[in-house]
């Protein structure tokens, strides 16, 4: 990684974000006294000037899960089905929280991470709004550094594959992928919307990028890179379906809370049942096959 873009990586997670989503980062840290290291804010309420009426969206990075939890099913769950997501509301504003050690964190930065969802998310704006000591925050800067160069790196061989493109068409690729590694319930072009967002911030990220060949990919590296895009998404797949039935038992209203990022997202009008409710897991289960045929999630 080059020093520039650990620079821009350093600059972006300093930057200033609404004072209400700094108080809630500190209201969030404060529920897990000796625990907590790290609040990293992120997502579309950055881009927003009036957060009311909107889930924020948080990372709690914690020491470890025993730290956090002590050692119930929680931990465990975290461990086994990183990370464990809350709901929070702190001064009228809502949000959802994702919880993971700072191991977990690193190493799902990274290219040996066996999905896309943390690095995917934090390849794009974020900010450090809490750190415990400057320990912390310069652990919690180095492991959102990796991200970026982890979906640019998985995403050179598929762009090179798709014609020649500047800098903004292997972010696009990127997210792309990444979307078709979930199940999202996004409408289909918002992987190129997250670039169309801020264009100069990707230039200036693809122009930091450390280049680490001048020669094309051969046909076999194009081929082995579709191959890991493949594993990728059937592993994303699941793991989503997964975290959907876990969230059941760990976020309060959760299933209400997927009817409704579903609704809004992919313009549907799924209504949860009674029954559902009270028996969230096998109602998250048995909505999955409805989703999927009505193609509200991908």
């Amino acid at each position: 990684m080059s020093h520039s873009l650990s620079a821009l990586v350093t600059e972006e997670l300093s930057q200033p974000a609404d004072p209400r989503a700094v108080a809630m980062a500190a209201a969030l840290a404060s529920l897990y006294p000796g625990a907590a290291r790290a609040v990293l804010f992120y997502g579309s309420c950055l881009r927003e000037a009036n957060l009311d009426g909107l889930m924020l969206d948080f990372y709690l990075i914690v020491s470890d899960y025993e730290a956090a939890y002590g050692k119930g099913w929680l931990a465990r769950a975290n461990r086994l089905i990183p990370p464990n997501v809350f709901p929070f509301e702190h001064q009228g504003l809502i949000a959802k929280y994702a919880v993971l050690s700072e191991p977990d964190f690193d190493r799902l930065c990274g290219r040996d991470a066996d999905n896309v969802s943390v690095w995917a998310r934090f390849a794009q704006p974020s900010r450090l709004l809490w750190a415990a000591d400057e320990v912390a925050r310069i652990r919690a800067i180095v492991s959102v550094s990796r991200a970026a160069p982890t979906l640019l790196d998985l995403a050179a061989p598929a762009a090179q594959a798709d014609g020649p493109g500047d800098g903004l068409h292997l972010w696009r690729t990127g997210f792309a992928l990444t979307y078709g590694a979930e199940l999202r319930a996004e409408r289909t072009d918002r992987s190129g919307s997250i670039v169309d967002s801020d264009p100069d911030r990707y230039a200036r990220f693809a122009a930091a990028y450390p280049q680490r060949r001048a020669d094309p990919f051969t046909s076999a590296e194009i081929a082995d890179n579709a191959r890991r895009w493949r594993a990728l998404q059937s592993r994303g797949k699941r793991l989503t379906a997964m975290r959907l039935a876990k969230a059941s038992f760990t976020f309060a209203g959760g299933i209400d809370y997927l009817a409704w990022k579903i609704n809004r997202h992919a313009g549907t009008q799924i209504a949860i049942k009674p029954w559902q409710r009270r028996w969230p897991l096998l109602g998250a289960v048995t909505l999955l096959p409805r989703l999927f045929r009505s193609g509200a999630i991908r």
